[in-house]
């Protein structure tokens, strides 16, 4: 899969296409795109929804995706590191505001569809996207500050948003079939020890935990095991290429016993160690 990698801590810029031109790929960075005309489909993850005027997608560094575009489509695209969300909208917040930032960013609250269900909501962040573009565009004086809050309340108003998630589920449930509702299931809640249990899963998905994991793995070539520790493995990489985490926090984040059990699964699946992985990325 292509990498696009960016250099700069925050980027707003806008391109319109009749045609989609670039190949499935990931990011270096986070990504907020707002659809500002047009008409399309967007491939996230191998799942597809269609897109509209004023969906917003939120994407994470080892998110894969590009578009199919049906009617000639604007995209104003605002780009962004965890380094900067710390730096410019968390350092004064209180903390209740900080871990709700912090569930937004990670891949377990992932929303495949628009994260924008609100109608008003749709029009006040594209206006507010288009104040951004143009501010981040003129380099006027205070321009860093009138963007980062500008910034910040686009943030505010995805996690109004994303407080419920009914709609995507229901899409979901209507439109995917049985093996991509598992794999969706597995996606948003690798990290949750008490959902993954065979006898949960298999309740969830009304099969009997005996055959759960026979079906999973006839189905896709991979245990559950494998698709959870893979999903674990992309989480690790973005939290070592992204965040302020040491190595010791990051094994506990994603349910490792320790440092050490961590290291040995990461390079097993990288062959490299989490340490020279992120030596080597700050390097490039």
């Amino acid at each position: 899969m292509k990498r696009i990698v960016n250099f700069n801590s925050f980027n707003v810029f806008s391109i319109e296409k009749e045609i989609w031109d670039v190949e499935y790929h990931n990011h270096n960075f986070y990504e907020l795109i707002i659809i500002e005309h047009g008409k399309g489909f967007h491939h996230l993850n191998n799942i597809t929804f269609p897109y509209k005027r004023g969906d917003v997608f939120l994407l994470r560094p080892s998110d894969g995706h590009e578009f199919s575009i049906t009617h000639k489509t604007r995209f104003i695209y605002i780009k962004f590191t965890e380094h900067y969300i710390w730096e410019n909208l968390l350092s004064d917040k209180k903390n209740e505001l900080k871990k709700v930032v912090q569930l937004l960013m990670e891949d377990h609250s992932f929303v495949y569809e628009s994260v924008i269900k609100c109608k008003t909501d749709r029009e006040h962040l594209l206006q507010l996207a288009r104040i951004l573009l143009y501010e981040f565009s003129h380099k006027n004086t205070y321009n860093k500050e009138i963007s980062s809050d500008l910034f910040s309340a686009i943030i505010t108003i995805l996690i109004q948003n994303t407080m419920s998630n009914i709609t995507a589920k229901n899409w979901i449930t209507q439109n995917l079939s049985r093996i991509e509702r598992i794999l969706y299931y597995i996606n948003i809640n690798a990290l949750d020890a008490d959902k993954m249990k065979i006898e949960n899963l298999a309740r969830e998905f009304m099969l009997s935990p005996n055959y759960i994991s026979i079906y999973i793995k006839k189905q896709t070539g991979f245990s559950i095991q494998q698709h959870v520790m893979q999903h674990k493995m992309k989480i690790a990489e973005k939290l070592l290429l992204q965040s302020h985490y040491n190595i010791s926090e990051i094994a506990d984040k994603l349910g490792f016993n320790d440092a050490s059990h961590f290291n040995k699964i990461f390079k097993g699946y990288k062959e490299i160690s989490p340490s020279e992985f992120k030596k080597k990325s700050m390097v490039k």
